[in-house]
């Protein structure tokens, strides 16, 4: 069996590390991040990052972006035909992957922070001459913390908008929703509790009804009712369309971001 290197231990890589049954070995270069998650027993702790690179197989890279670019040339040395690697750095393709780290064997994972609840939604893609143990155990790690969706990776900025993003839009309708419960008379403690009960409420219906979700909507809607005067205020203040921008400007950030790493690639192999 493989062994797991996580490599950044902060909110994702030590939620990623938590959830694994089969343990990891974890590096950061905040000692006291790696201590924390190391209070677990299935966690080991390397006491440096040449120790990490020496005794996993499969490498989970769990920095920001902006970090890896001095991490590639260490990265490198370690690198052979046994050695894997997975990706959570947004805005890193695998083609830019692929040279800095010198093999095919890569997998991106785009996941939620709700990783660290087990409750993920992670999209993951394999680079094209990837093999198919090294997808399925990535598969496999992606499901110890929640869902994963195996998609192309040119849907990764899509992704990012309706999930990895959204989850921030949907926090925010949770407060409004909140919010209005406050000016109508209800603390907001107490709002809150009621707001994400119905969202967990909603999201059972939605799973086990199979119902288009207008169809559900529609059914709570009586005529003359207190829903649909709601409804029509929503629609007034175009909510449909305002929640269909967010998603698109998430997406285009995504691929500026895609765009801008690419062509530092670029710019680097014309050196």
């Amino acid at each position: 069996m493989q062994k797991l290197g996580i490599i950044g231990c902060g909110n994702m890589g030590g939620a990623i590390a938590q959830s694994l049954t089969d343990g990891a070995i974890v590096y950061d270069s905040d000692t006291q991040k790696v201590d924390t998650l190391t209070r677990f027993a299935h966690i080991e702790a390397a006491s440096s990052l040449q120790e990490l690179l020496d005794k996993a197989q499969c490498i989970l890279l769990a920095v920001k972006p902006q970090v890896l670019p001095s991490l590639y040339p260490i990265l490198r040395q370690h690198n052979s035909s046994r050695k894997h690697w997975i990706s959570i750095a947004a805005g890193v393709p695998l083609a830019v992957l692929e040279k800095e780290l010198q093999t095919e064997q890569v997998v991106r994972f785009m996941p939620n922070i709700a990783a660290s609840e087990k409750a993920a939604v992670t999209a993951y893609a394999g680079h094209q001459k990837c093999s198919a143990e090294h997808l399925a155990y990535a598969q496999n790690i992606a499901q110890s913390f929640g869902q994963a969706f195996l998609l192309n990776e040119n849907q990764f900025s899509a992704f990012i908008g309706i999930s990895g993003s959204a989850i921030a839009f949907m926090l925010q309708f949770c407060h409004a929703l909140s919010m209005g419960g406050v000016r109508e008379g209800i603390a907001y403690p107490q709002a809150l509790q009621i707001v994400s009960a119905t969202m967990n409420s909603t999201n059972a219906l939605l799973s086990s009804s199979k119902q288009h979700p207008v169809a559900l909507a529609t059914m709570v809607c009586s005529a003359g009712g207190t829903t649909i005067e709601g409804m029509q205020t929503l629609a007034e203040g175009a909510f449909d369309a305002v929640v269909m921008q967010a998603v698109e400007a998430s997406c285009e950030k995504s691929r500026e971001m895609e765009a801008k790493a690419m062509q530092v690639r670029d710019t680097t192999e014309k050196r």
